[in-house]
């Protein structure tokens, strides 16, 4: 199992999602990935994102900033 951070702090939509596809591109079952963004519209877009391909998001703390974990 692999853990991927994203840091896509000040980046604008759609830049976080396309982070976040382009590491579910990479990732394998059972990887953890952990995208943290602070663009506003990015929760509703990384949301609509993991629920379009079945998978699991929580919402986490980072120590970078509040984020979302997708487990693939």
């Amino acid at each position: 199992m692999t853990d991927s951070i994203i840091d896509a702090r000040g980046m604008r939509c759609p830049w976080p999602v396309l982070r976040l596809a382009r590491a579910m591109r990479d990732a394998v079952h059972g990887d953890e990935i952990i995208i943290v963004a602070d663009d506003p519209i990015a929760p509703g877009e990384i949301a609509a994102f993991a629920k379009e391909r079945g998978v699991a998001i929580t919402t986490i703390s980072t120590e970078i900033g509040n984020g979302w974990q997708i487990t693939i």
